[in-house]
């Protein structure tokens, strides 16, 4: 394996299992979750399963949206269906839901940050977006900022996790305010970059 394949999948392991762990920080945090945790949440009232089943129902699902945007998968689109919510689940397991405000909110904050670093981390791998992040990827592709692509597509899957009965809050609106901005300034600076192609020699001038 290449110096530069290792450190793709060292980016590619750490962001996906980052973005489950800043998941279950906002769900415990009992403050509003993300957009796409709103409709996990809501489907998972409504079908009776567990919120990490849920995350890797969707994002298999959502897989069927990037066939218009001429999106291919990658590994790191297999990892994140099979990682994030068994993390999810993991890190659930292990907390518990502080009683302290200022607690609360600082679960919610590191959520929102952390999300934002592992969202860097798996896209800047070069190794295959996430489902979802591939839908954000494939329209940005198209001339549109991903600042504005990431929170158009955050306000409408919240609007579909409201109205399927999911919780929205502060952290909510936070969530879907400051995320495309964080991803917009992270990804270049956690993007690996490609290898340099072999150095073409020029052809000697004619005499």
């Amino acid at each position: 394996m290449s110096t530069s394949t290792a450190a793709r999948t060292a980016r590619l392991s750490l962001g996906l299992v980052l973005f489950g762990v800043s998941v279950a920080l906002m769900i415990r945090a009992d403050l509003g979750v993300g957009p796409w945790d709103v409709l996990h949440q809501g489907l998972a009232e409504r079908l009776g399963l567990p919120v990490g089943w849920v995350v890797n129902g969707v994002a298999a699902l959502v897989l069927l949206a990037w066939w218009p945007l001429r999106q291919r998968p990658g590994i790191g689109t297999v990892a994140n269906v099979a990682v994030v919510g068994v993390v999810v689940e993991a890190v659930l397991a292990a907390l518990v839901v502080p009683q302290a405000l200022p607690l609360r909110a600082a679960l919610l904050v590191a959520g929102i940050l952390l999300n934002a670093v592992a969202t860097a981390l798996y896209i800047g791998a070069g190794l295959g977006p996430g489902p979802r992040d591939g839908l954000m990827t494939g329209i940005a592709a198209r001339g549109h900022s991903v600042r504005v692509v990431r929170t158009v597509i955050e306000l409408s899957v919240l609007a579909a996790g409201w109205l399927l009965g999911g919780t929205v809050g502060v952290g909510t609106v936070l969530f879907a305010a400051a995320i495309g901005p964080l991803v917009h300034h992270l990804l270049p600076r956690l993007t690996v970059p490609a290898p340099a192609g072999p150095t073409k020699e020029l052809p000697p001038c004619p005499a």
